[in-house]
């Protein structure tokens, strides 16, 4: 599903160029280069079949070898000028293809940085990754590659047709009467080919996720017997891909074998209209050889021809697909008032930001999601001293993660405000928000690379006594000690080399790390074992003092102690107050508390 603020593009015109005009500027110099290099090189190939005219014409119909010395001269200036052209522009083509693949690469990844939660919401990740990588790398072939063979093969054609024109003008209206067919021939084919290679990339993509699913899920396949069903899926998506493959095959060997007999239908053409001219005197024989050079040569052109303007119009599809994201608003963006003081994610005016305490207030709040059509909080009012610590509670899937969002400013409210030490959070930047919250994920994320770097992503300053520290709070020295090469010891891809448990404890430390006035913890404890969990809730305890902090729990036992517990159902807040207050009131968390202790006291008896 596409975000509701996607620019829509029906139809762009000229292919969609005029929107990658902006990205292009910088390369102007290379590209005009580029092209007049590409005209150059297609009239120093087309002169070559002029240097056997005037052999043939002078060499052997003459029978002398006056003028050798400067004939061959000038074929190796030629020969050279066409090295020269062909390196050249080779070079600027592959220049033009990587710069171009890199800054839209940069222009559209820094921005997917600047989007909200929702953007995420909506848009699955192979999604995003196909506009970052492949859109990206088929515009970058198109300017640079696409566009070369454009004026290469245009030129070319152009001034073969000029040159023959000059030399004799009715073979030359016999030859441009032949390119009609030509094309037509091309045409059919073409069109079968991109539909079976079309097909194809489907199938590979299909073979690609099942061979995935086939190694990612072995455990699953392996509890649920099925080997044997996902064995034939495989085998019949392979059957498939050879099936669809042999017949592309079959139909490029037609269309070779059918261009090749148009080629030779022309040239025997042109030796049948030449060979009369020559025998009525009205050519010379070299000038024949010319023709027939032009007339083998000509085929390749109009095939590339066609082929750059169907590449043209399927890479419209890769523009419109990577303009509708850098062109894509985030529902959450600072004002121009607020990024003039306080800068932008990637351009902050630290000197401009002030200290936060961590009071904050819910004023007159009501909120929506963005692609939801109920309201999940409607004229909530809540006033968080600075140190409080708030608990969030309710079922599965009840919505306790909203309030965090609107405090951490993910999301913005519909209508009212959240106010940080009395201030509207709009009225100051999102990153020095963020840059004064930990937040510790339900599911641990560690990034590549060492346990060190891992951490100093809470604060790239900190030292190594720092970092310790911050390990020792949460208990989690022993884990790294453990380690080859302690706080040098690699985690893995997301973390892959650690138990969840482990990873919790290091993103917690992360947290920490980072001094955050503003303490989140999202079901931070409700994936991993007892004794973890006991280590993280004593760590806790030390952690919130003089923070504010907002924990969003499933283990009601953990919460007690809160100094205000909200209770979420159904999206919505429905009751608040002290622990001992809500089990007074006998109501919703009355009940969620009672059921849950008495689940545990049953499990308790059981592993008794």
């Amino acid at each position: 599903m596409e975000e509701k603020k996607e620019k829509s593009y029906v139809s762009l015109p000229y292919f969609g160029v005029p929107r990658l005009l902006p990205y292009l500027k910088r390369y102007r110099l290379q590209i005009l280069t580029m092209v007049l290099l590409g005209i150059a090189g297609s009239a120093v190939d087309s002169a070559f079949p002029l240097f056997n005219r005037y052999a043939i014409n002078h060499f052997i119909g003459e029978k002398t070898l006056s003028g050798l010395g400067v004939f061959v001269l000038l074929y190796a200036v030629t020969l050279l000028a066409q090295v020269v052209a062909n390196f050249t522009s080779t070079y600027l083509c592959s220049n033009i293809e990587i710069s171009i693949n890199r800054d839209l690469r940069d222009v559209s990844f820094n921005h997917l940085q600047t989007l909200s939660f929702s953007y995420f919401n909506q848009n699955n990740v192979g999604y995003i990754h196909a506009r970052v990588m492949s859109d990206t790398g088929r515009i970058g072939e198109l300017v640079a590659w696409h566009f070369m063979d454009l004026v290469w093969n245009l030129s070319y054609l152009i001034m073969i047709f000029v040159v023959m024109i000059r030399m004799n003008l009715r073979l030359a209206l016999f030859m441009l009467a032949l390119i009609p067919p030509m094309i037509l021939v091309f045409i059919f084919f073409q069109k079968k080919l991109v539909t079976l290679h079309r097909r194809i990339r489907e199938i590979n993509s299909k073979i690609t996720s099942d061979f995935n699913e086939g190694i990612t899920g072995a455990k699953t396949i392996k509890t649920l017997v099925v080997e044997d069903t996902i064995r034939n899926d495989f085998e019949k998506d392979t059957a498939d891909m050879k099936r669809t493959s042999v017949h592309s095959t079959r139909v490029s060997a037609l269309f070779g074998a059918s261009m090749s007999l148009v080629s030779s239908i022309a040239l025997a053409l042109v030796l049948w209209q030449g060979g009369n001219l020559t025998m009525e005197r009205v050519m010379e024989i070299g000038t024949l050889s010319v023709f027939m050079s032009y007339a083998l040569n000509m085929i390749e052109p109009i095939q590339m021809i066609i082929e750059t303007f169907s590449m043209l119009i399927q890479s419209q599809v890769n523009i419109e697909r990577l303009m509708r994201l850098i062109d894509t608003e985030s529902d959450v963006a600072d004002s121009k008032e607020v990024t003039e003081k306080y800068g932008d994610t990637f351009n902050p005016k630290k000197e401009n930001w002030e200290e936060l305490h961590g009071d904050v207030e819910f004023k007159d709040v009501s909120f929506m999601y963005p692609d939801g059509d109920e309201w999940v909080l409607e004229h909530f009012n809540l006033k968080i001293p600075q140190g409080t610590n708030v608990a969030i509670v309710g079922e599965t899937g009840a919505g306790k993660s909203t309030l965090v969002n609107l405090v951490c400013r993910f999301f913005e409210p519909t209508k009212g405000q959240v106010l940080i030490d009395g201030r509207d959070a709009r009225e100051r930047s999102q990153l020095w928000l963020h840059s004064n919250i930990g937040y510790v994920l339900q599911t641990p994320h560690l990034f590549s690379g060492s346990v060190r770097e891992n951490l100093m992503y809470g604060n790239p300053t900190a030292t190594d006594d720092e970092i310790w520290r911050a390990l020792d709070i949460v208990s989690a020295r022993g884990v790294v000690e453990r380690m080859d090469k302690g706080l040098d010891s690699e985690v893995g891809e997301g973390g892959d080399l650690l138990s969840t448990g482990e990873k919790q404890l290091l993103s917690f430390a992360r947290a920490i790390l980072a001094d955050p006035r503003i303490l989140v913890l999202d079901e931070a404890t409700s994936s991993i074992d007892t004794v973890t969990e006991k280590i993280i809730q004593d760590a806790i305890g030390t952690v919130i003092k003089g923070r504010t902090s907002f924990v969003i729990a499933h283990r009601l036992s953990t919460v007690v102690d809160a100094d205000v517990i909200l209770v979420v159902k159904d999206g919505k807040i429905i009751e608040q107050g002290r622990h001992a207050d809500l089990m007074k009131a006998g109501g919703y968390y009355h009940s969620l508390f009672t059921r849950q202790y008495e689940d545990m006291a049953t499990e308790n008896a059981f592993a008794g």
